[in-house]
C-alpha cells in the first residue's frame, strides 16, 4: 500500500489527512492512505523513512519546512528559490531513499490570487515575515507585485505595523496577512493598521482558513474592500502535491 503523510508537530488537527483520506475514498483510489507523522525534530524524517518502506511523499508543516531541507536529496528550482518546502517526494525503488522538495504553498497562492488581481494591485502589505511568508514573496516577485513587510519588531527592509499610514494605503492596495492573527481560538485578534483608511480598491487576502473570515477580513470588508481567505489556497497545493507525488511534476 502507498503510504502518504505529514510531518510537522505539534499535529493536533490536519486538513490534510482529512482531505487526502475523503479524496481517496471519493474518487476510488485503491492502497493507498494517509497518516500524520508528529515529529519534534526535522532530522527524525530520516528514521522515519527508514522505517516506512511504503511511504512515497510528505507534507511538511510547521516549525519544518525550513528546517528539513538539510535531509532532502534534492530541492526544486522554485522551493530553491523560496527556502521552504512544504512537499515530498519520496523515491524508495533505489537503493538509498531519494527525498526531493517542492513548495506547492506558492502554487496554491498564485493560483488563488491571479483571478481576483486589478490592473492597480501593483503594490502589496505582507503583514508577518515568518516562513508563510517566503512564498508568497515568491509568487509576488513572480507576478512583478513589489511588496513591503510589515512586522511587531524592528528588522532589516519591513515596517512596523504603527507605521502604516493612509499614504501607504492609498498605493498598497493588496493586503496578506501571513501571521496567525483571527485564527481560532483567537478570534478577536488581527493586524493592526488604519482601516479607516481602506476602501473599494484594495483587496484583503488571508491565508488564515478557520474561521472562514477572520477579523482583519471583516474589517476590510466593512470597508468596501475585497476579501479572500486561505482555504482555495489549501486546497490547491493539497492537490499540487498529488500530481507530484504522481509524478506530475
Amino acid at each position: 500500500m502507498r503510504t502518504f503523510g505529514l510531518i510537522g508537530f505539534p499535529l493536533s488537527h490536519s486538513f490534510s489527512k482529512k482531505f487526502f483520506s475523503e479524496k481517496f475514498e471519493n474518487e476510488q483510489i485503491a492502497d493507498c492512505k494517509y497518516e500524520l507523522y508528529p515529529i519534534v525534530h526535522a532530522d527524525e524524517i530520516k528514521e522515519l523513512v527508514a522505517n516506512n518502506s511504503s511511504l512515497c511523499g510528505l507534507n511538511v508543516t510547521i516549525p519544518h519546512k525550513v528546517n528539513v531541507l538539510p535531509f532532502l536529496n534534492e530541492v526544486d528550482a522554485a522551493a530553491a528559490e523560496i527556502g521552504a518546502v512544504n512537499c515530498i517526494a519520496i523515491n524508495q525503488t533505489v537503493e538509498t531513499p531519494f527525498l526531493k522538495g517542492y513548495n506547492t504553498d506558492a502554487y496554491g497562492f498564485a493560483e488563488s490570487l491571479k483571478p481576483l488581481l486589478a490592473n492597480h494591485h501593483k503594490k502589496a502589505l505582507i503583514f508577518g515575515d515568518g516562513g508563510a511568508a517566503k512564498a508568497v514573496k515568491y509568487v509576488l516577485t513572480q507576478l512583478r507585485i513589489s511588496y513591503l513587510s510589515v512586522v511587531r519588531n524592528p528588522a532589516p527592509d519591513a515596517i512596523l505595523y504603527s507605521a502604516v499610514t493612509a499614504e501607504i494605503l492609498k498605493d498598497y492596495t493588496l493586503l496578506i496577512n501571513t501571521t496567525p492573527l483571527g485564527m481560532l481560538p483567537n478570534l478577536d485578534s488581527y493586524p493592526v493598521i488604519p482601516y479607516q483608511h481602506i476602501g473599494e480598491q484594495h483587496l484583503a487576502y488571508d491565508l488564515v482558513y478557520n474561521p472562514e473570515e477572520t477579523a482583519f477580513l471583516t474589517k476590510v470588508k466593512a470597508q468596501g474592500g475585497k476579501i479572500k481567505n486561505g482555504l482555495e489556497m489549501l486546497y490547491l497545493q493539497a492537490e499540487r502535491s498529488w500530481e507530484i507525488w504522481n509524478d506530475g511534476k
